[in-house]
């Protein structure tokens, strides 16, 4: 009696493996290395790539940023040459210190006789941020309060005779900075008949609440 068995084929002998073994260490090794040097290169030249890409539009743009910062330089300067103008046409080139000197100077070539000159409060320009809420409350900020500019209150008491006090008031008025009369009364200072009559007597008292216009 013939006894058949079937033939096994071995799929891994030991010679297979010792080809295959080394082939499949090769190839994890190979991964590994290209997974941890290469595909960072690959990314950060990428980055690199971009980066230099983002750079060259830049560098196209910069002539037309160039040109748009000399444009805004120019309106700049043109801005703070209008702002300085502005301010001189309020307030002058003078402080409160130079225009009570004025002041003096002026009463003295009209014969004004000062009985004093008191500031009463100031004024400075600040950035409101509640513009609704004054136009809501019907509040009307100082339109000639600017920035650089600074609003005294002065009271006036002095003496002086009619047509002094005229050609006072005029050029008064006349002066670089904006001044605007709040408040005047006159009084009529009584004297006696001997002498009425002589050209020093000021027989006029003059109270005089003004509003000047001044550089801080």
């Amino acid at each position: 009696m013939v006894n058949f068995s079937p033939k096994r084929n071995n799929l891994i002998t030991p010679e297979r493996a010792a080809i295959l073994l080394p082939s499949i260490i090769s190839s994890l090794i190979a991964f590994i290395l290209f997974t941890t040097f290469s595909i960072p290169k690959y990314v950060s030249s990428n980055m690199v790539k971009n980066e230099l890409k983002q750079f060259k539009i830049k560098v196209s743009k910069l002539p037309d940023l160039q040109k748009q910062s000399r444009i805004i330089s120019e309106k700049l300067v043109k801005l703070n040459s209008q702002k300085s103008k502005i301010i001189e046409l309020i307030s002058g080139t003078t402080n409160l210190e130079t225009f009570i000197s004025r002041l003096g100077y002026i009463g003295n070539k009209n014969n004004i006789e000062f009985n004093s000159i008191k500031p009463i409060s100031s004024i400075k320009f600040v950035e409101t941020e509640n513009s609704e809420i004054q136009d809501e409350l019907n509040i009307n900020p100082d339109e000639l309060l600017v920035e650089g500019v600074k609003k005294y209150n002065l009271d006036l008491n002095l003496n002086a005779k009619y047509l002094d006090l005229l050609s006072f008031l005029k050029e008064l008025e006349l002066q670089e900075n904006i001044i605007l009369f709040e408040d005047f009364t006159l009084e009529k200072i009584e004297t006696n008949e001997e002498i009425k009559s002589q050209d020093e007597i000021k027989d006029l008292k003059v109270n005089l609440k003004i509003a000047v216009y001044g550089k801080i």
